[in-house]
C-alpha cells in the first residue's frame, strides 16, 4: 500500500513537474500571431458585407490607395502645374484681349488686333506685354510660379458659330481723386463676339508639347449655353480629362480622368434610364431605378447619386437672398468702420460656405459602394471648414483730404470657407474623403457638378 503511495506520489511529481515543464515552455514560445501586414490583407480579401465598420475603413484604405497616389501623381504633371500658373498670372495682372473696343462688327470681331494677340510676360513689371497678331492668339509665361524666365508657350486657334455674344470687360466706375478733390466716372465697356464651334490649343514647355486642349460646341438657338459640348485635355505624361453634354428632355453630361488608357474617375449624370444603363454587374443592380448620377472610382467603387438640381438652384437662389455680401463703407465718410465691414465679409464667407454645404446634403444624396459585392461603405456628406486667409492693413482716415486712405492701419485677416466631403461610415464616425482618395478628386468633382448645372442653363 505505502509503495502504491509512492508510485502515485512519484507519477503526480513527475506530472507536475511536466505541466511546469509546458507552462514554462508556453511563455517563452507564444503562439504566432498574425503581422499587422498579414491581418490587412487577410481583410482585404473579404467582402464589405462581412466586416466590421473599422475594417471597412482599413480595406477602403488599401483599395483606394492606388487612386490616391495618381491623383497626387498628377499634380506634379509639369502641364498641370504650367496651366495652373498662367491661371495665377491672369489674376495678377487682367488682360484685355478686346483693347476696349465696343460694338464690333462681323469681320473685325475675329480680325481685331485685340482679339488676336501675343501676350508675353514681364516679370519685372508684373505684368503683359501685347505684340499685334492677326493669326493667333497666344500666351508666352514661366512654367513654374517658382521661375521667372518665359519657357511655356499656349497657343489657340477657333472657329467662329453665328452666335453673337455681348460681355462687360470693364464695369462702370466712381474714381475719388484727393490731389483735385474731385471725382471722374467712366462707363462700362461691352465687348461683343462670336462664340466658337471648336477651339484647339497647344501647351509647350522648354519648346517640346506638353498637351493639347480642344472643345467643340454646337447651338441651335441664339443662346450662349450651347446644345452640345465637349473639352478635352490630353497630357503627354498620360493624363487626360474631358468633358461632354448634351441638352434634351432629360440633360446629359459625362466627365472622365484617365491615366494611360486605364480609368480613374467618370463621372456621369442624366435619367435614371440613362443611369441604369450604366450599372452593368449584378453586384449593384440593387441600385437601378435609384439614381441619376453614377461616379465609377476605379475597378473597385461606385458613388450612386440621387440629385435633385431643380431644388438645388432654388435653394442657391434663396441662400444667396438670405445671406448676403455686406455694403462697402463710404471712403468719403470719417465715420465708415472698415474693420466692422471687414469682420462682416468673414462672417459672410463662413455663413454661404454652411449654407451651400446644407444645400449639398439635402439635395445631393451621394453613398459610396463595393463594386465588387454591392455592399454600402458610406454616406458622402459635407461641412464647411476654413480654407485659405490673407491678411493686409485696414484703411486709415485722412484727416487732411477727408478720404480713407489704404494699407495704412492696424493688420487684419480676412477668411475663406470651403465645403469639404466627408465619409460618413456606418459607425457614424467621418473622415475627411480627401484621406481616401486626395484632394483631387475633389477638385474633380466640384468641376463637373459645375459643368452638370451650368450646362442646364
Amino acid at each position: 500500500m505505502i509503495k502504491k503511495i509512492v508510485l502515485m506520489s512519484l507519477v503526480l511529481s513527475q506530472l507536475a513537474i511536466s505541466c511546469s515543464s509546458d507552462d514554462s515552455n508556453d511563455e517563452i514560445t507564444p503562439e504566432t500571431e498574425q503581422t499587422l501586414a498579414e491581418q490587412i490583407a487577410n481583410i482585404v480579401k473579404q467582402p464589405y458585407s462581412k466586416l466590421t465598420p473599422t475594417e471597412q475603413k482599413t480595406k477602403l484604405e488599401v483599395e483606394a490607395n492606388e487612386m490616391l497616389v495618381q491623383l497626387d501623381k498628377s499634380k506634379t504633371s509639369g502641364a498641370i502645374e504650367a496651366i495652373q500658373n498662367l491661371g495665377r498670372l491672369f489674376s495678377l495682372k487682367h488682360i484685355d484681349l478686346f483693347d476696349g473696343k465696343t460694338d464690333n462688327g462681323v469681320e473685325e470681331v475675329l480680325n481685331i488686333s485685340g482679339v488676336y494677340g501675343i501676350y508675353t510676360w514681364n516679370n519685372a513689371q508684373k505684368n503683359w506685354t501685347k505684340t499685334a497678331s492677326t493669326t493667333e492668339l497666344k500666351f508666352v509665361f514661366p512654367a513654374k510660379e517658382s521661375q521667372t524666365a518665359n519657357n511655356a508657350v499656349l497657343s489657340s486657334k477657333s472657329t467662329s458659330s453665328d452666335i453673337k455674344f455681348k460681355n462687360i470687360d470693364t464695369y462702370s466706375q466712381w474714381v475719388y481723386n484727393p490731389e483735385t478733390g474731385q471725382g471722374s466716372y467712366t462707363e462700362s465697356i461691352n465687348d461683343w463676339f462670336f462664340l466658337p464651334t471648336s477651339v484647339d490649343a497647344v501647351l509647350t514647355i522648354d519648346g517640346t508639347q506638353s498637351a493639347t486642349l480642344a472643345s467643340t460646341a454646337k447651338y441651335s438657338t441664339v443662346n450662349k449655353s450651347p446644345e452640345e459640348f465637349t473639352y478635352k485635355v490630353t497630357l503627354n505624361d498620360g493624363y487626360t480629362w474631358e468633358m461632354s453634354g448634351k441638352k434634351g428632355t432629360e440633360t446629359t453630361a459625362k466627365a472622365a480622368f484617365t491615366f494611360n488608357g486605364k480609368n480613374l474617375i467618370e463621372f456621369n449624370s442624366g435619367s435614371t434610364a440613362q443611369i441604369d444603363a450604366l450599372i452593368d454587374n449584378d453586384e449593384i443592380a440593387a441600385y437601378k431605378g435609384k439614381a441619376n448620377g453614377l461616379i465609377k472610382i476605379m475597378d473597385n467603387f461606385i458613388i450612386v447619386t440621387e440629385m435633385d438640381l431643380a431644388t438645388a438652384a432654388a435653394d442657391d437662389i434663396a441662400l444667396a437672398k438670405s445671406v448676403t455680401y455686406p455694403v462697402h463703407p463710404d471712403y468719403e465718410k470719417a465715420n465708415s468702420d472698415f474693420k466692422a465691414y471687414y469682420t462682416a465679409i468673414n462672417t459672410y464667407n463662413q455663413k454661404y460656405a454652411a449654407g451651400t454645404a446644407a444645400n449639398f446634403n439635402k439635395n445631393m444624396k451621394l453613398i459610396l459602394v463595393s463594386k465588387k459585392d454591392g455592399t454600402k461603405i458610406a454616406d458622402i456628406v459635407q461641412h464647411e471648414e476654413k480654407g485659405h486667409a490673407y491678411n493686409f492693413n485696414l484703411p486709415v482716415w485722412n484727416a487732411e483730404y477727408e478720404y480713407w486712405q489704404s494699407g495704412q492701419g492696424e493688420s487684419f485677416t480676412q477668411q475663406y470657407y470651403d465645403e469639404i466631403s466627408y465619409l460618413k461610415f456606418n459607425d457614424n464616425t467621418e473622415v475627411a474623403m480627401s484621406v481616401y482618395f486626395s484632394s483631387g478628386f475633389e477638385n474633380l468633382e466640384t468641376k463637373f457638378e459645375d459643368f452638370a448645372k451650368s450646362f442646364k442653363k
